[in-house]
This record gives structure tokens, sequence and C-alpha cells, in this order.
């Protein structure tokens, strides 16, 4: 075995596994071209050697992370010249991650913390993009005509220390298209009944709605480290519209009615108030039911659906609960009730712990601080009475526009089954489980990367 200092390049298709179920001869022939075409003759160019191929991926030793950046970035622009010959949704599109670092070479393979934080950073990466560590950003800066855009330190799967990532700009209309504003503009309607809402705007681009959900507060959502990963991603190529629903963040908290109805009846005023017409709506969590109940009041309304860890019917509703489960609801809303505006973060803690049991001290402790900003004590109970009440099972065959379906498939405040019975009552709906335990998605989540991978899949889609 050898060791020595390496630049390593790992790229993927993004996106392959949909591309093979569209056109399974038509995407193998593509990649195989684009291959001997573009990345093969580029790769060579640059002096880079190809260890192996895995189907879609690849991995590829450099001896410099100049000739790595050079190379990569020759494939991408000239894969973003070849993309516009083909459709939108069946486009050959690479991810490309960058590393330089101690590796291991044996029987012409290589391995070690160099090429397993490569791997994490093409799987972060934006598709046609190119995602590199800090030090191959600071042994490249200045030697090439590329500007790069920090992203900051990120915690990657497996990787024990977070890892600083920078982004190469390709195309600099296409990163500006994608940035985020830093403060996003929060404004205020009313409903039908008169409760102020507040909703809010961020980002560029076709708009997304997403629906209120578990206790949402606009400002700790967008600041705390909790929903900011996931808000910040899907706002780089949308105008993400969302608001906090009736009795909770920066809306009326003194509120008469707190139901599924009430709820649909807040996100037409809101949407009503943004001017959309037509839109994508985003359900999250118990968002799902709203957005379903929406859709099927307002059809013309609604072009696409995401549905994220939703649920049919309330944990009360559901064929299967026992009298256990029904205990363990009642204490659950007493323990609100009495504690959810303690100093002790115990109370709050026993919902964190479901909602988001990987999360780190840090992530509990912020999720706590936004439950207990978010509303009372009072409000709390009645959300969790009505969330836990409601069963939107009949209106699910009469859903008409296109639904994407996602849940996390160890998940326990609400199983995966929830998921794909809501999937399998939707005609036509797809279905995608995804790698992790958490019902809130959090930014180290396994099947973060997916989620936002499959959400733009979607939401480009014709």
């Amino acid at each position: 075995m050898e060791r020595r200092l390496a630049a390593v390049l790992a790229a993927d298709v993004a996106g392959y596994s949909r591309l093979m179920g569209i056109d399974e001869e038509g995407t193998l022939a593509g990649l195989k071209t684009v291959r001997k075409v573009i990345v093969d003759p580029s790769i060579a160019s640059h002096r880079g050697r190809i260890v192996k191929t895995t189907g879609d991926g690849m991995l590829v030793e450099f001896g410099s992370s100049v000739d790595a950046i050079r190379s990569a970035v020759e494939i991408q622009r000239s894969m973003a010249e070849h993309n516009p010959n083909g459709p939108q949704d069946r486009r050959i599109e690479f991810r490309i991650g960058i590393h330089v670092g101690d590796i291991i070479f044996d029987d012409n393979d290589i391995f070690g913390d160099g090429v397993n934080i490569a791997a994490r950073l093409e799987g972060i990466c934006d598709p046609g993009g190119i995602c590199v560590s800090a030090v191959v950003y600071d042994q490249v800066d200045r030697k090439i005509d590329v500007s790069f855009a920090s992203r900051g330190l990120q915690k990657l799967k497996n990787i024990e220390r977070p890892v600083d990532i920078y982004f190469a700009v390709l195309n600099e209309a296409v990163d500006a298209s994608r940035s985020v504003p830093s403060a996003q503009q929060v404004q205020y309607c009313r409903s039908i009944d008169g409760v102020r809402l507040a909703y809010s705007r961020v980002g560029t681009g076709p708009p997304l709605v997403k629906t209120a959900n578990w206790l949402s507060h606009l400002e700790l959502d967008w600041e705390l480290p909790i929903y900011r990963h996931m808000l910040v991603e899907l706002a780089r190529r949308n105008t993400l519209v969302r608001y906090d629903a009736r009795g909770s963040g920066l809306s009326d908290w003194d509120v008469s009615e707190m139901s599924l109805d009430a709820w649909v009846i807040d996100l037409k005023a809101v949407v009503d108030a943004s001017g959309l017409e037509r839109f994508p709506l985003f359900g999250y969590s118990q968002g799902c039911a709203v957005s379903v109940a929406f859709a099927n009041r307002y059809p013309n309304r609604v072009s696409k659906l995401i549905l994220y860890g939703g649920f049919a019917t309330g944990r009360c509703k559901r064929p299967s609960v026992t009298e256990a489960d029904l205990d363990r609801y009642n204490a659950t809303r007493t323990l609100i009730r009495v504690g959810w505006n303690s100093d002790e973060p115990t109370f709050r803690q026993l919902l964190t712990s479901q909602l988001a049991p990987t999360a780190t001290v840090e992530q509990a402790a912020a999720f706590n601080i936004m439950q207990r900003k978010s509303t009372s004590p009072e409000n709390a109970v009645r959300y969790y009475e009505t969330v836990s009440n409601f069963d939107i099972t009949e209106l699910l065959p009469e859903v008409s526009v296109p639904t994407l379906v996602l849940h996390a498939r160890e998940e326990i405040m609400q199983p995966i089954e929830e998921g794909r019975r809501l999937a399998a009552a939707i005609p036509g709906s797809r279905f995608v489980s995804l790698p992790g335990k958490n019902h809130v998605l959090l930014e180290n989540d396994p099947g973060m990367a997916q989620f936002l991978e499959e959400v733009r899949q979607f939401l480009e889609m014709g």
C-alpha cells in the first residue's frame, strides 16, 4: 500500500434513478456519449486518472487541485452547452465534489478521508455544480478564472469534523438567481373571520407556497438551526411564500376557532394577499392535510403538491389506536398545558425528542426555544388536539394534481406507514422514502440532500 496527498474528484449524475425509470436505454446511451465526448477527454487532458466508475458515478485522482478544478469546470460548462438539446426532465447533470487529502493507494483503488470527503461534497452539490473544500479553494484561488462562494462550515455525514466548503460560480446569472436575501419580507393580511396573519416572501424565481405546520414562527424559523437550511435551499430557486397559522408565531394568538377548515381559510387569505393565482404547494407534517384540503377545494389554484411527513388521520382517529395510545395522548396534553411556559425545557423536550430524535444539543435547545416563543400553552394544547383528531381520508382520492409524497423511513412521530397510506390513496402520486429518523428534517440529516433533489426535479418537470 502507498500513502500520499492527492486531489480527489468524485462525480455522479443527479437524479440518476429517476432518469433510468423514465428511459433506461436512453439514459445509458446518453451517459455513454457524454463520457466519451466530454468527460473522459477532459480528465485525460488535465492529467487525471479515473480510479473507478460506479454506474452513474466516478472517482478520479489528480496530481494537483488546479488540474482537478480546471477539468471539473470544463466538464460542467460543456455539459451546460450540451443539455439544452434535450428535454428538461431527461437532462444528464453531474454533481462534482473535490478535496485534497491523504489517501491510500491499494490495488489500483484509493481509500481514506480524502476520498470520503470528496464523495460527501459531491452529495451536497447542486446539479451542474462544483463543491470544494477550503483546502482546494486556498490552493486554486486567483490561479483560475472562476470565483467561489463560501457556504461556511458544514457537517458532512460520517465525517468527524465540520468541513469549510465553497461552491464554484460557473454562471453569474444563474448564481445570482439562486442567491437568497439575508432578510425576508414579512407582511400581514386578514383571514375571512378577521384573524391577522403574518406571511413572508423570500428568494427569487417561480413561486412555491409552504403551508404552515406545527407552531411555526417566521422569524425564528429563518434564524435558528432547525428549519433554516431547508428554507434557504428552497428559496434558492423559488420565491418561497410561507406564513404563521392562526394562534402561533407573528399571527394573532387570540383566536376563537382552531380547526382544519380554519387553516385552509388562512392559506387562501395568504395566497390571495400574495397575488398568486396558480402555484405549487408544499405541505409539511399536518400541513399536508391542509394542502390536500386546499387542493380539493380550489383545484384550479394548485399546480403541484409536495407532501413531507404527512398523515391522513390524526393519532386519535386511526383504526389501530389503542387505550395505551389514548393514555399517552392525554398525558401529553397535560404536560403541554402545565409545563409549556416553564423555564425547565423538559416539558417541551418531550415533543422535541419525538420530532427530531437525532438533533444535537444545540439544535434541540433551539427547537425548545422556538416552541415556547411560538404560542401560548392554551394554543399549543388546541393545536395538539386538532392535529390528533382530523381525518382527510375521503379527500385523498379526489386530489387531481401531480403529487410527490416523501417520508423518513425510521421516524417515530409519524411512522412511514402513514406516508405510504397517504400516497396510496392519492391517484398517480409518487412516494419516496428518505433515510433518517427525524420528522423535522435537520441540516445534517442523511435524507436532506435527497429531499431537496427530489423536490427540485419534481418542480422542474413539465
